[in-house]
């Protein structure tokens, strides 16, 4: 029972992608390609989205780390890339398969540090979209309801979506959707795992300045324990900065690999 993955581009130094919640390998490949004249680009869908299996079972964090490791366990020394609930799930990889990670590059990182505070931050909202996220019965009947009847009518529902990204947002189910968001994102407080990175391991944050889905004050929090950290704010963006700004993230992965490079011949 393997993830879907795919690689793109035969470059020496090699960019794993990990997508977010409800998203596919087509919220990054369409956008990143470009990438691909440099560098061996890797794909993946996370258990229980996109096109990877989805069992009906707890969607933990060490259940994903374990799912990505059948996968990632053939490359190596490669630069992880995620956004939102795969931003999470990167660095608990890093922190559990050091040796296999070069750098992390974290896109919309949720931090919340405890399911009391995400439950308060998503609460507060100007609409019932955070009620709805933070109820088991509530989030797994919208995902229902989502599938089911208005599954065709997505790209007009997200009219600011590309259209594959809006596609994809049915490829789950409620199980896999709303225990991931549970287990990983809600009640796993990552900072353990990001303090105890290999020393190695860079870690650069792209954050929107707007992002009401991840708080600023999360990545800030990190960023200000974890001194090694950096952090590149885009004005005006939203939880999805690789949708309203790729030109923006491009650099941004670039840069982080032209660093590399940097100390690679520096050593040398």
């Amino acid at each position: 029972m393997e993830l879907y993955s795919f690689e793109v581009g035969d470059g020496e130094e090699s960019i794993v992608f990990l997508p977010g919640l409800g998203l596919t390998t087509r919220y990054w490949e369409p956008r990143v390609k470009p990438l691909s004249r440099r560098f061996r680009l890797v794909f993946v869908d996370l258990l229980g989205f996109g096109e990877s299996p989805k069992p009906w079972v707890k969607y933990t964090a060490a259940r994903h780390l374990d799912a990505l490791h059948q996968v990632l366990s053939r490359h190596e020394n490669f630069t992880l890339v995620g956004h939102s609930l795969g931003a999470v799930l990167a660095i608990l990889y890093a922190a559990r398969y050091p040796s296999q990670v070069k750098q992390l590059v974290l896109f919309g990182l949720p931090y919340f540090g405890s399911k009391k505070r995400a439950f308060q931050h998503l609460r507060k909202g100007p609409t019932l979209g955070g009620w709805i996220v933070t109820n088991m019965f509530f989030a797994a009947t919208t995902c229902l309801l989502t599938r089911w009847l208005f599954g065709r009518l997505l790209p007009s529902l997200f009219p600011s979506f590309p259209r594959e990204v809006a596609e994809d947002l049915v490829k789950h189910s409620w199980r896999s959707s709303t225990s991931s968001l549970w287990e990983v994102i809600y009640k796993y407080d990552l900072f353990k795992d990001a303090a105890n990175l290999d020393d190695k391991i860079s870690v650069v944050c792209v954050h929107g300045d707007q992002d009401a889905t991840a708080p600023l004050e999360g990545v800030e929090f990190l960023v200000k324990e974890l001194s090694d950290w950096k952090l590149h704010l885009l004005s005006g963006i939203d939880h999805h900065p690789l949708l309203f700004d790729p030109a923006a993230c491009l650099h941004q992965i670039e840069s982080a690999m032209d660093s590399l490079s940097s100390e690679r011949v520096t050593m040398d």
